[in-house]
């Protein structure tokens, strides 16, 4: 290339392109020459008929760095250089200043600053004059500013701009409702958009409520209850504008009465020893409270009611009948001389009745029948025989051992029949024989010196030796032992009173106490 010419241009875009370095020093917009280009950046200079600059980074852009020679610093704070390449195209205009990058060195500094090459450039819209900021852009989230401006609806930030806030929907303006743009840049007050919330509803007893947006502005909550019990009050509840609730908080509250499975009524037979009233069979009995599990009827009908109440008072009843029924066996009667002894429940069902013998008379047969379901007693009816007494034994220990825990003895014992002691005694017991054998008492007399002394028991004749110089009266119990000696003649009343204090067994002393004194 010859030093001076005018440098080729530059290659590689299309359409017109601009070289955005140093403007010429005369401001005609003439290229510097090519010495100078080789000069300051010689491997920008090419030889005619080399190939082009490099290709374009993507957008078309490449960046070079300024050429010093004859261009100039425009003057602003951020690099610009101009270097019109050419004349534009139709439908384009050349860019006729570009911003330095950041970080490019300015001139006389350091190397050249980077400068921008382009392609094809849109045409620039008309530009509109710049319109006055003085106070920062308002900006309230989830509300809106609606700002008045004395130069016009366009500035809504310039001085004397006077704006009026509000929120949206469920949000509630916390600060001043319209602030205004002072002299110091600042706006006369700050304010914000809070969410509107209601408390949290409270736990419903024996029920439960849903939401349909938790405690927020618009949300529903609709209560329920659990099953037997009915909700009194709102139904639902919305959360207003003003943070509270609407309506007021319901109650679940138990209407249901307590379900009662009633049983039928039923007939029974009376267990044995379980009977308690054994009247006439006819007992008619109303419970008006209903009675604990596992209670025991006495005989006859019976007419239950329970009644329960729940803790709301609510009341379930139910109503039935049970029916005692008690089998019963004959009634015995009792022996001849003798009597009976039974359990309290007579001749029913379970019954059990023992046949006892009068003092002097021996039981022949079963001691004990029983009531059985048959209606029918166990066994036969026993008798009640004269007590057989056997005197011909060896000893007398013999003869005591066939009254053992059968009757009382009272033996008497003089020297001679004509014992002035003896007469007496005997004959007033002959006169108490009815209170005697009330008592179980058997008379033994043993009288004489031998080889002439006779002993008697009743009719029967013993056959004993003894030797008894004067009166004397010993009582036996029915145990053998000896429980009370005279010496002299005893009234058969204090016999009888010693008898009836010290020696009836309970059984004689309760048929004493049922059946009296026979013998008055």
């Amino acid at each position: 290339m010859a030093q001076g010419g005018p440098p080729p241009p530059v290659r590689g875009a299309r359409g017109p392109s601009v070289l955005h370095g140093w403007r010429g020093a005369s401001g005609s917009g003439q290229a510097p020459p090519a010495a100078s280009l080789q000069q300051l950046h010689p491997s920008l200079a090419r030889k005619r008929g080399a190939a082009s600059p490099p290709a374009p980074r993507p957008g078309g852009v490449h960046l070079l760095p300024c050429l010093g020679q004859g261009l100039r610093w425009d003057g602003q704070e951020r690099a610009a250089c101009f270097l019109p390449l050419g004349r534009p195209a139709a439908g384009t205009v050349p860019l006729e200043r570009v911003e330095e990058l950041p970080g490019s060195p300015k001139p006389g500094v350091g190397a050249s600053p980077l400068c921008a090459r382009r392609g094809r450039v849109p045409p620039s819209p008309p530009s509109s004059p710049p319109v006055p900021q003085w106070c920062a852009t308002l900006n309230i989230h989830r509300g809106e500013a609606t700002c008045y401006s004395p130069r016009g609806g366009s500035y809504r930030s310039s001085l004397g701009t006077r704006c009026e806030l509000s929120c949206a929907r469920g949000y509630r303006l916390v600060g001043p409702s319209a602030v205004q743009c002072l002299p110091s840049r600042h706006w006369s007050g700050m304010a914000y958009c809070r969410q509107i919330r209601c408390h949290v509803l409270p736990a419903v007893l024996r029920g439960s409520y849903v939401c349909s947006a938790g405690v927020q502005m618009d949300s529903r909550c609709d209560y329920t209850c659990l099953p037997g019990y009915q909700l009194e009050g709102d139904r639902s509840r919305v959360c207003m504008e003003d943070g509270r609730w609407s309506g007021s908080e319901p109650i679940c509250v138990d209407t249901e009465p307590p379900k009662i499975r009633c049983p039928d009524s039923r007939e029974r037979i009376a267990e044995p020893g379980k009977l308690t009233d054994s009247a006439d069979g006819i007992i008619k009995r109303v419970m008006l409270r209903g009675p604990e599990p596992g209670s025991e009827f006495p005989e006859g009908e019976h007419v239950i009611r329970y009644t329960a109440h729940d803790q709301a008072y609510n009341r379930a009843s139910c109503k039935f009948s049970v029916r005692v029924q008690v089998r019963r066996c004959p009634v015995l009667k009792p022996p001849q001389n003798g009597y009976l002894s039974c359990t309290s429940d007579g001749n029913n069902y379970g019954a059990a009745c023992e046949y006892l013998c009068d003092g002097g008379y021996e039981r022949q047969g079963t001691s004990l029948r029983v009531c059985q379901s048959t209606q029918q007693w166990t066994g036969s009816q026993p008798l009640c025989a004269p007590m057989q007494i056997n005197v011909a034994v060896n000893s007398a220990a013999s003869l005591l051992d066939q009254f053992h825990e059968k009757r009382r003895l009272l033996v008497i014992s003089a020297p001679d029949p004509s014992n002035r002691y003896y007469k007496m005694q005997i004959s007033m017991l002959q006169q108490a024989a009815c209170g005697l054998d009330l008592r179980h008492v058997t008379t033994v007399e043993l009288v004489g010196q031998p080889p002439n002394e006779v002993g008697r028991i009743r009719e029967h004749q013993l056959s004993c030796t003894s030797h008894v110089p004067h009166f004397n009266a010993v009582l036996l119990d029915k145990a053998g032992a000896d429980r009370e000696r005279y010496i002299s003649p005893i009234s058969p009343d204090e016999l009888f009173v010693f008898i009836d204090t010290y020696l009836l067994s309970e059984r004689e002393a309760a048929r004493r106490a049922q059946s009296g004194d026979p013998c008055e």
